[in-house]
C-alpha cells in the first residue's frame, strides 16, 4: 500500500509541472525545437542519395554534420550561459536557417560532393540544443522546489519527451520525402527556427545570466565532468553500436519493415523506464544511482549477441529501453547538481557533444565488425562499449560522489 502511495503521489507530480507559470509554453517551443535531431540526419540521407545517388556521399555528410555538432555545441552551452538564452537563440535561428538553405540550394545546383558535405556539416552544426536549454529552465524554475521532486519528475518528462521526437521525426521525414527529396531537410530547418524563436520570445522563465566576474572557468573544469563525459562517450557509442547491429540484425533473420518496429520498441521502452523513474522516490545517493543505471543498461545489452530470432530482440529491447531512460534522467540530474548554476547549460551541452562523438564512432566501429564478423558480434561490441563505459563511472565514483553532493554544500 505504501508503495502505490508513493507511485500515485509520483504520478501527481506530472501533473503539477504543466502547472508551473510558463511551462506548457517552453515545452510546446522545446518539443518543436528539438524535431531537427531526429529529423536531420535522415533528412540529409534522403536528400544527397537522391542528388549523387550515393551512400557514401550521404553518410560522410551525415556523419560531418553530427560531428560538427558535437564540437560546436559546448561553445553554444558557454555563449547561452554568458549571455543568456535570449540573445544566443536568435542568431542561432538564423544562422540555422541560413545553413539550410545554403545545403538546400547547393543540392538543388547539384554542387559538386565537397560542397554538399560542407553545407550540410554546417547545417548539422549550427542545430539548436534545445534539450539543455529546455532543462536549465526546468533547473531554475526547480531551485526552491527543496524534496527535488519537480525536477525530477521535470528531466523525467523530458527524456520521454527526447522518445517520442525519436519515434516522430523519422516518420515526418518519411512521408515529407515522398513530396519531393528535399522535404525532409526543410522540414527539420523549419521546426528548429521555429522552436528557436518561440523560446527566445519566453523570457520569464528564461535563467538569470551570471555576473561577468563569476564566469572564470569552463563546466569541463568542474570535479567529476571528464569522468561524465567519458561515460557518456562509451554509453553513445554502445547505443549506436546496438542500432546498427539491430539494423543488420533484422535484415538477416527477418524482414525490413521489422527494424523499425523494433527501435520503436526500444523506445516505448525506454519512455516507460522515464515515467517510472520520475514517479518514485530514490533513497540512494545520485551518483550511486546513475551508476547502478548504467550498469544495468549494460547488463540489459547482455543476452543480445545469443538472440534465437527477431522475436526475442523484441522482447530484450523493451527491457532495454526501460533501464535506458533512468541512467539519462540520474545522468542530467547528477550534472545539475555537480555544475555550478551559471554554468549549466554548458554542462549539459558538453554531455551533448560526449554522446555525439561516441556514436560517430560506435557507428564507424560497428559498421567494420559487422562487415567482416556479422550482427551478432556487432552486439557483442555494444556490450563492450558499455562495459568500458561502465569501467570509467566506477574509475571516477570518489569524484562523482563529490560531484553528488557540491549544490549542497554551495547552499550550506
Amino acid at each position: 500500500m505504501r508503495t502505490m502511495g508513493h507511485s500515485a503521489a509520483g504520478l501527481r507530480s506530472y501533473g503539477e509541472i504543466f502547472r508551473v507559470p510558463g511551462a506548457k509554453r517552453f515545452i510546446a517551443a522545446g518539443m518543436i525545437g528539438r524535431m531537427p535531431s531526429s529529423m536531420l540526419s535522415l533528412g540529409t540521407v534522403f536528400l544527397i542519395t537522391a542528388v549523387t545517388d550515393s551512400y557514401a556521399t550521404a553518410g560522410l555528410a551525415s556523419a560531418g554534420g553530427a560531428l560538427c555538432y558535437a564540437l560546436v555545441v559546448p561553445q553554444l552551452g558557454y555563449l547561452i550561459d554568458r549571455f543568456g538564452q535570449r540573445r544566443v537563440l536568435r542568431p542561432l535561428a538564423a544562422a540555422f536557417g541560413t545553413a539550410g538553405a545554403l545545403f538546400l540550394l547547393a543540392a538543388q545546383l547539384e554542387a559538386p560532393v565537397w560542397l554538399l558535405c560542407a553545407s550540410g556539416a554546417a547545417f548539422g552544426a549550427f542545430m539548436p540544443p534545445l534539450g539543455a536549454l529546455v532543462r536549465a529552465r526546468w533547473s531554475h524554475l526547480a531551485e526552491r522546489d527543496g524534496g527535488g521532486r519537480l525536477l525530477k519528475c521535470a528531466f523525467s518528462f523530458e527524456s520521454v519527451a527526447d522518445e517520442l521526437i525519436w519515434a516522430v521525426g523519422p516518420l515526418v521525414v518519411a512521408f515529407a520525402v515522398l513530396v519531393h527529396p528535399a522535404a525532409g531537410v526543410a522540414a527539420a530547418a523549419l521546426t528548429g527556427v521555429t522552436g528557436c524563436l518561440l523560446l527566445a520570445g519566453q523570457r520569464r522563465t528564461e535563467p538569470p545570466v551570471a555576473a561577468p566576474q563569476k564566469v572564470r572557468t569552463r563546466a569541463i573544469a568542474a570535479p567529476g565532468m571528464p569522468w561524465m563525459c567519458a561515460v557518456y562517450l562509451f554509453t553513445g557509442a554502445m547505443f549506436a553500436a546496438f542500432e546498427l547491429a539491430t539494423i543488420a540484425f533484422v535484415e538477416h533473420y527477418g524482414e525490413t519493415w521489422m527494424t523499425g518496429a523494433v527501435l520503436g520498441t526500444y523506445a516505448i521502452g525506454s519512455a516507460i523506464g522515464g515515467l517510472w523513474y520520475g514517479a518514485r522516490d530514490w533513497s540512494l545517493p545520485l551518483d550511486r544511482l546513475f551508476l547502478l543505471a548504467i550498469a544495468s543498461v549494460v547488463a540489459g545489452m547482455a543476452p543480445l549477441w545469443a538472440m534465437p530470432g527477431v522475436p526475442a530482440l523484441w522482447g530484450i529491447s523493451l527491457f532495454a529501453g526501460i533501464l535506458t531512460a533512468p541512467a539519462i534522467i540520474a545522468g542530467y540530474s547528477l550534472v545539475r547538481e555537480g555544475v555550478p548554476a551559471h554554468m549549466l547549460t554548458e554542462g549539459l551541452s558538453w554531455l551533448s557533444m560526449a554522446v555525439g562523438v561516441g556514436r560517430a564512432a560506435g557507428v564507424a566501429l560497428t559498421g567494420l565488425v559487422i562487415e567482416h564478423h556479422g550482427p551478432r558480434w556487432g552486439y557483442a561490441l555494444a556490450l563492450g562499449l558499455g562495459a568500458c563505459g561502465v569501467a570509467m563511472g566506477l574509475s571516477g565514483a570518489r569524484t562523482l560522489r563529490t560531484m553528488a553532493t557540491t549544490r549542497l554544500t554551495r547552499a550550506a
